[in-house]
Order: C-alpha cells, then structure tokens, then sequence
C-alpha cells in the first residue's frame, strides 16, 4: 500500500531466455528497481531456472521450462532436451492466461517480443488479444528492449514487428543512452513507431561494494552455455602470461559440468575457477582487465565498475548485436576487441598483453541509471 490507502501498481513482467541469461538478468534488475520503488511486481520466467533470479522483493511465476535447440535459436526444447509439442504449448499458454487473470495488472511489460522470441508468440500473442479485448481495467502494454538489436534477413519481418507494436504496444522501453546508440541504427522501420519509444538509459546494477577479493585478469563467459571456448583460451593464456597475476575464471552457471570439471582440474595455482560470483561486480573493481564475450549486461557491469575491456563478442547462429556493441565502444576507448573467428591461446595472449600495456580506467558519460529510470517513466504514464 502507498500511504496506507492506495494500491501500489501492479507490472507484470514476462522474460524468456533461451541460450543465455542476459535477458533474465536485465529484466531482474528491473524488476528490483520498480519494486524499490513501490510497485507490486510479478515476474513470469519461462526459462531455465538460474539460481539467485529473479531475485527478491518480487513475485516469481515459473512456467515450464524451455530452451532453445541450438546456439541458432532453431526450435524450441523442453527440460530433458526433448522438442516441444503442440499440448506443451497449449498447457503453458494456459498457465500464462490464468495467471494473468489472477494478477489483474496495471501494467504488463513483455521482455523482447516482437523484436525477438517469436518462438514464443504461440503463449503471447493469446495473451495479447485478451488484453486487447479488454473494455475496462485495461493496462498499459510495454515492451522491454536492449539499446542494440539482432539484424534480421528474412523479408517482412520488420514490418510485421511494427504491425504488432502498432496494434498492442503502448510503449517500446528501449534501455540504452541514446548518444551511444539509437533504435534506428538496428531497426530500419523505427521512423514507423517513433511516437512508443522511450529511452531509459542503460539497466546496469547500483555501484558496487569495494572488492573483499583480489584478481588481476577476470575472465567470464556469461550464462555459460557457449563459454566454453572463451574459457579454455583464457586459462591457456594464463599459463603463458606473467604468473605473478591473479586469475579469475567465472565459466557460468550452464557451462556443461563435463567441461567446468576439466578446466578446474586443469588451473595452475595463481588461476581461480567459479562457476558463478555475486560479487563480479565488485571484482571488475579491482582488477586490470576484464576478458568477456560484449554481452549487454556484462558490459553495464564492466562500465559501471570501470574496468578496461577486453571484449570477444558472440557471433555463433549469424548473432550481431555483441559485434556492434564491443566496435562502438572500442571506438569510444573504451574498450580492445578480440573477434571470435581468431580466438585462441595465442591470439587471447597477445590481446590480454596489448589491452594490459594500454589500460588505465576509462571514463564516460554514459547513462547507467535505466532501471530507475524505467519506475520513473511507468509512474508517469500511470
């Protein structure tokens, strides 16, 4: 309650991450931040579980699982591994139905449908139709949206994105700075919906707390489940490298078991292996370099600590987004590159050294406060 007399708004956030888990992690710290803020906040998940997400002061619904078949996003499988079928879908399309019919929301924000999840527009679009057919207490409809988008090559589909946005969406969130980078340099037809957009700045977490620990060289992978390359050739550099600097390997939590094994059996004594830190922000504090895939979230965390980058951005299924991320900000200074078609011990090795001999902290003026922003934004339209 506000004030003992009102109802506190009620958001319903719904997040579906497939591969990674920068979709989840992004959409949590939004979620905090309205609830900080005295929102009443329910976050319906359809990923695979992560612990520590979505985290506290929330609401937490967890549809069954899904995840995608490959690192290319083709098709969609359950928790064993198994493809979905069509009772799959009905069963979760119900359970999403029902369950925001019980919250009775006043706002409804989806995390990056229609740009993206479109595997999932068989549960969405439902839910999307109800809502629109709503005479009274309808609530407003948001989509939630990273500041740089996956390019699309197949023909229609970025009118068939506006069309959705034009019928259901109130508001496209787009958690970026737009002197960094605007809707219109990833989606041709953003002309078409310029009167929805809003800005919030980028969603990084609060500042973090001094480090109680020490690395030199952090090297982390995200959710994991494409890591393993990356991680390999860090330990491998590590080896080569001066052995009078600390290591931190942060694999991930879906690094698959058999591989984090290997590499922690294989980790000479000046290199750390995790699978996961709750305090990697406040790690990136105090090392020298960062080694990492251009991950959104990873790379809110690295300028919110101000650590120097040494960016490897993903590019497995045709990805693009982490490519224009990482050469924007290596354009800026703040940031070395290292392409994944040239990974290696070798290469890693000679980039961790040239990144080495030229960092110091780098400074911007990027705006980091997108969580917040995003409350005050919802209050304002409410």
């Amino acid at each position: 309650m506000i004030g003992g007399e009102t109802a506190s708004p009620r958001v319903f956030f719904y997040v579906q991450h497939l591969l990674g888990i920068g979709h989840l992690a992004r959409a949590s710290r939004i979620s905090r931040a309205l609830a900080e803020d005295g929102f009443e906040v329910t976050v319906v998940t359809g990923g695979m579980p992560v612990t520590g997400f979505p985290g506290p002061h929330v609401h937490h619904i967890a549809l069954p699982p899904i995840t995608a078949g490959d690192a290319g996003f083709s098709g969609l499988a359950d928790i064993d591994g198994n493809p979905v079928d069509d009772a799959f879908r009905a069963n979760r399309r119900n359970l999403l139905l029902t369950a925001f019919r019980e919250n009775q929301p006043d706002i409804v924000i989806i995390e990056a449908f229609p740009f993206g999840r479109r595997q999932v527009r068989f549960e969405l679009l439902p839910l999307l139709d109800e809502i629109a057919s709503m005479d009274d207490r309808r609530p407003l409809v948001m989509t939630s949206l990273r500041d740089i988008l996956q390019e699309r090559s197949k023909p229609g589909r970025d009118e068939e994105t506006v069309a959705v946005l034009k019928r259901y969406f109130d508001r496209v969130l787009v958690h970026g700075d737009p002197t960094f980078a605007r809707l219109e340099d990833t989606f041709p037809l953003a002309a078409e919906i310029t009167d929805k957009v809003v800005y919030t700045g980028l969603v990084a977490a609060p500042p973090p707390a001094e480090p109680t620990a020490h690395f030199d060289i952090i090297v982390s992978a995200g959710g994991g489940a494409v890591g393993t390359p990356l991680i390999r050739a860090g330990l491998e550099a590590a080896r080569s490298t001066d052995k009078t600097w600390s290591w931190a390997l942060i694999t991930g939590p879906n690094l698959p078991q058999s591989d984090f094994d290997a590499i922690a059996a294989d980790a000479p004594e000046h290199v750390s292996v995790y699978r996961f830190r709750p305090d990697f922000a406040s790690l990136l504090k105090g090392a020298k370099l960062s080694v990492s895939q251009a991950g959104y979230n990873t790379v809110c965390d690295i300028l919110r600590a101000g650590c120097h980058p040494l960016l490897i951005p993903f590019t497995a299924g045709g990805e693009t987004e982490q490519t224009v991320r990482a050469e924007r900000l290596e354009k800026l200074g703040l940031a070395h590159v290292l392409t994944e078609d040239v990974l290696s011990p070798a290469s890693m090795t000679r980039a961790i050294e040239s990144a080495l001999a030229a960092a110091g902290r780098p400074r911007h003026t990027l705006d980091l406060e997108g969580a917040h922003r995003t409350a005050e934004i919802l209050r304002g339209l409410l």
